[in-house]
Formats: C-alpha cells, structure tokens, sequence
C-alpha cells in the first residue's frame, strides 16, 4: 500500500487530503486494486475507471448521512476499500469474505444492495421521496453506467424523476463500454453529448466576452439565453434529459479530481433534479485492460505483468452453446441468436462475427430480448436468446405472457444455471426450475454433459413451441458418460439399473451422482440412477416404475428445495397414492447463497459428492415412512 492510501480508512481522512494527495492517493488506490484483483478475480476494469470519481464523490458528499448508491455495484471496490474495507479486501469474493457488491450488512455506507443494472435511479428516487416526506435532510447520488441507461427500468426512472421537482442527483458514468460494447440509441445519443464541451466552452466565453460591452452588454446576454434553444439544436440535437426535467452538467473528464469536485459541488447547490454526465475509461491506468476492458470485466486471478488468467480457460457450457448454434445455423437460414449486452458471456461472439445479420444484442433489456424474440417467431423464424438465469428472473412475465401464452417457438438458452460462485446471492441461478415449473407449454430441459447438450440444442431449434434449456457456469464434471441416448420429448434416461435405492438427478446432478456411487462402491447398495433430462413434461411412467421398485428414493437438483424437480416428485408420489416411499430432496435452501467457490458452497450445503452419499447410505439403512431434507 502508498503511503497516503495507508493515512485514509473512512471519507473523514479523504477530505482533509489536498488535491495533490488525493491525486497521489488515486495512483494508490489503483495500484492495490490491481494487486487485489490479480489475486481474488473480480471486476478490474470498471473500478480503476472509477477511481477519481470515487475519491471525489465522498469528498463533496457527507457519506453515510448523504446516500450513494451505485448501480450494479461491481464498480465499488474503491468506495468499499474508502469506508474502513481496506484490511479485508483480501476476502473479496470468498466463502464468507467480502461480497463483490454493495452490501447493507458490510457497512453503513452501502446504502442499497445491488448487484443487477439499471435500478440505481429507481431506488435513489424512492430515497428522495422518503426523505421529502419526512422533512430530513441530505443528499440522494445514484452513480449509473451508460450501458445500464439502456435497461428500460432506469428509462422509467429518468421519466419520473426528471418530473418528480425532488432534489436528486444523477451521475451518468459514460466509459462509452458495459460488458460486452453498448449498442442502440442511447450509446448514439451519448456520443452527441460528448461534444457538448465544444457548446460550454463557447456559451462561457462568448458571454464574458459579451459582458463587458458597455451599456448593451447585459441586454445582449438577454437575447443569446432566448437563442440559447436554437443553439442547443445546433450543437446537441435532442436534449433529452433537459428535456425531460433534468438540470444537466458536464461532460467532465472523469479521470480529473478537481473538475470533478467543481461540478459535483454545483450540483449539490442547484435544486430538483441533476444530471452530472462524467467521461471515463475502463481500466484506466493498465494498459491491458485499457486494450481489453471486455476483458477484464471480469476476470479471475491473473499475472499482472501479462494480463493472462493464471488457470488457463477450459471449455465450458457457453462455449459449447456457441459452437453448437453456429453448426446448426449453417444449415438452418431461419435460426437467429439474440443476446442482452452478453455476446462474449453466453458464447454468442462467433455467431455474432459469422451470422452479423442474424445477430441482435439489445442491450441490457431482457425484457425487450423475449418480447422481440416471441415476435421473430410469430413472423417465421427460429429465435434463440441467452440469457443468465439470474437475469432471466426480469423477463418472466415476457415467458409467460409473450411466448407461453401464445405457444411460439422460442428458445431460452439459460446460462448460468445452479451455482455461479464468486458473484454471490445477485448472480446465483437457483430458482429458475421452480418459476419455471409451473409455466403452461414450457418445456424445460437440462443437460448432463456436453454431448447431451449439443443433442439437446438441436432437438430445441426442432421443435415447435416455447423451450427453455438451462445449464451451468463453466466445464463438464470429471465423470465421463458412457453413452447418450436420442432426445425424445419427456423422456428421461436411465444412466444405471438397480434395486435398492432410486437416485432421479437433473442437469450437473446427475454426474454429481454417480461419483457419490463410486464412493460407495465398497457398501453393496444397488442404485439405479436416473438422469430426469425433463423437468417439464416429466417422464412419470420411468419414475414411477423405478419408485415402485426401490420405495427409496434421493432427488438432486442445483436448485432451490422448494418448487423444481423435488416438489414434482413430491406431487407425483401423492398423486399416485403410493405408499411405503421413503424420499430426501438434496438442494439448496429456499434462501439467497452468498459468494464462494461453486466447491465451496456445494460442500456447505451437502451437494458434493461425499455428502450425496453419505444421504444414500443413510436412506438405505432407516425404515422411518418419510423423511425429509
């Protein structure tokens, strides 16, 4: 650590820094992140273009009284390791560590969790609001990139409080750059506002110059302010925010302290709502991130002197996913790819660089992506959109309503499913078999490995109505299949016969099962194994039959205990009133998991394979009616 950065745990110590230190604190600031980062993974890029605006932010605001919420939240390592985290960012991240995001439980300055775009404005208004209605007194800053601006949520927002007359400050964090590079209008709108300088500079100047004229000089400044529209036409077509209420400031170089602390400072003395539009760039100060901010997004530990990961990628589900459509695109003109500001996440960049024209990356918009995508397949084609299971959760009405409803032929490719790790309870995908479950005409399906995907894949883009195929972050387990029988519309598989206990397992579970029998193998306990391959139809006659047999049987989902495969089970042994059946669910708690290693959680929550079968070799051996997990 600098020696400044040493001298500063909470705001109190920044502000009574100079600007030379807090410029020398800056340099700090990005040096111990970089060493953080390069050790924990995380989100590098976003919080060394932050830097300077962070320093500045909780120099000129009274933070905690004052409220600073950051939208998404991955770019606040800075402002944690500011407000007295500095000793514990060697946690960030790890199983019981510090999160990746804001977090209320962490520290008084963490206003408002976050953790998913655009909701930033939304909640700082409600703040606002809040803090009218009870006559109290203090600031309201919402800190938005410029690629969540385009999530229809923070549109919402801007409409209401540019017309709300509360006083709210907006600061828009313009690195022209989300995750994967912005798209649509507002990217193009912003752009026209980057020129804005050339109009501030010359509105300034001319009136200065103006000013001095004797006797007609005020009169002059008079009529250039009933100009003032016309010119605004000329230099920035569309003032949007102006026009919908807002006061606009800026642009202003986001890398600079002292204009920073200038504008920030008359934005806390003009009344109702403000806009403070700061130009900065991602991974300001290292340069392979500079080059590669997508990148660097994030990323896991890696070399410094290199940028390069320090465990080397192996091929994964998203990979797979991409390769796979890409095949099938070849021979099918009708198939098209749709992301949510996600091409490189979901595997889509191929696709995208083969098939431009039949790519589309909406922003992030879920929404807008499984409306769309309902509408290409009323008119004829054959959508396929990726989206993160923890962010299809924001598109759930558009499955219901806009595909299921109408029976079309979308399919969801869900990333992500079951456990992600590091990124904590935001980005966990532990419900969607359950929201899923209950939707009328959704197919839902899984693959065990990757060879069952890609055969999955293309029974997808073959069939006729709404499809959802979920699927985890990262690679295949070390268990290898055997075989991989065809695809047949809800019909599970049979991956091993026996007679003692039934073991019924969807997705990453199924491998996870067999390796729980490989430990067993020295206790003569005959399992037959099941991989379910369908949630939704369910292959009953296999599963009853099996059930039947055994009268014992584990369900193992990467999903939460209540509402997915368990509970279908559940209803099923009730519905065919069969008695005698001993059942455990193995799952996650109906709960928000926080960050970990995917290991790591698996292990806590009895998902690994040495707690599998310990529950098997305890289900063998009760003779209780029914248990429970």
């Amino acid at each position: 650590m600098g020696d400044i950065l040493d001298k500063v745990n909470t705001p109190e110590d920044l502000r009574k820094l100079t600007l030379e230190e807090k410029e020398e604190l800056a340099e700090d600031l990005r040096k111990f992140i970089l060493e953080t980062v390069s050790k924990t993974g995380g989100h590098l890029a976003s919080n060394l273009g932050v830097v300077e605006l962070t320093i500045a932010l909780h120099s000129i605001f009274n933070t905690p009284t004052d409220k600073l919420i950051w939208d998404v939240g991955h770019q606040s390592y800075v402002h944690k390791i500011l407000t007295g985290r500095k000793d514990k960012m060697g946690t960030l991240r790890k199983l019981d560590g510090l999160s990746g995001f804001p977090k209320r439980s962490e520290s008084e300055y963490d206003v408002f969790e976050t953790g998913h775009s655009s909701t930033s404005i939304s909640a700082a208004l409600g703040m606002a609001r809040a803090r009218d209605v009870l006559n109290e007194d203090y600031e309201v800053i919402a800190v938005i990139g410029d690629g969540a601006l385009t999530g229809g949520m923070a549109e919402e927002a801007l409409n209401d409080a540019g017309s709300s007359g509360s006083n709210i400050i907006v600061i828009l964090n313009d690195n022209e750059m989300s995750i994967s590079k912005n798209v649509g209008g507002i990217s193009m709108f912003l752009s026209k506002l980057r020129s804005k300088k050339l109009y501030t500079a010359s509105n300034k100047k001319i009136k200065e110059i103006t000013m001095k004229i004797p006797y007609l000089g005020e009169k002059l400044v008079d009529l250039a302010r009933r100009i003032k529209d016309m010119l605004k036409q000329f230099f920035l077509p569309n003032m949007y925010f102006e026009d919908i209420g807002f006061t606009y400031l800026g642009p202003v170089d986001g890398h600079n302290i002292e204009k920073l602390e200038s504008i920030l400072s008359k934005a806390k003395e003009l009344q109702g709502p403000v806009l403070v539009h700061v130009i900065t760039k991602k991974g300001k100060g290292y340069k392979i991130a500079e080059d590669n901010p997508s990148k660097f997004h994030g990323i896991s530990s890696f070399d410094i002197d290199t940028g390069e990961k320090v465990k080397k990628s192996e091929k994964d589900y998203s990979k797979v996913f991409g390769e796979t459509l890409v095949n099938l695109a070849e021979k099918d003109e009708k198939i098209v790819a749709i992301t949510a500001a996600m091409k490189d996440g979901t595997g889509l960049k191929d696709f995208a660089d083969k098939y431009p024209k039949r790519f589309f990356d909406v922003g992030i918009a879920e929404q807008h992506a499984l409306c769309m995508a309902a509408g290409m397949a009323r008119a004829g084609l054959k959508p396929v959109v990726a989206i993160y299971s923890s962010f299809l959760q924001r598109g759930y009405d558009q499955v219901i309503h806009d595909i299921c409803m109408q029976e079309l032929p979308v399919v969801i490719g869900i990333d992500r499913a079951g456990i992600v790790g590091n990124d904590g309870e935001t980005h966990q995908g532990i419900f969607d078999l359950s929201f899923l479950s209950i939707v009328p005409n959704l197919t839902v399906l899984a693959p065990k490995d990757f060879q069952e995907f890609e055969k999955m894949l293309e029974f997808c883009i073959n069939y006729s109505k709404p499809i959802a195929i979920r699927y985890p972050r990262g690679g295949e387990s070390k268990y290898k299949f055997n075989t991989c029988a065809d695809i047949q519309l809800g019909k599970a598989e049979i991956v091993k016969e026996g007679k003692d206990i039934t073991v019924l397992a969807i997705g990453k579970m199924v491998s996870r099962a067999m390796e729980a029998i490989e430990e067993l193998e020295n206790k003569e306990i005959d399992v037959e194994v099941i991989n379910a391959r369908f949630l939704n139809p369910l292959d009953k006659e296999k599963i009853l039959e099996s059930i039947n047999k055994t009268k014992k049987i584990i369900i193992i989902e990467d999903n939460v205990i209540e509402g997915g495969l368990g509970t279908k089970i559940e209803e099923l042994i009730v519905e065919e009133n069969i008695e005698g059946v001993k059942c455990t669910k193995i799952a996650y708690p109906v709960d928000f998991i926080k960050q970990g290693s995917v290991d790591e959680i698996e292990k806590r929550y009895g998902l690994d394979k040495k707690s599998i079968a310990k529950k098997i070799e305890m289900l063998y051996n009760i003779e209780e009616n029914i248990v429970k997990e």
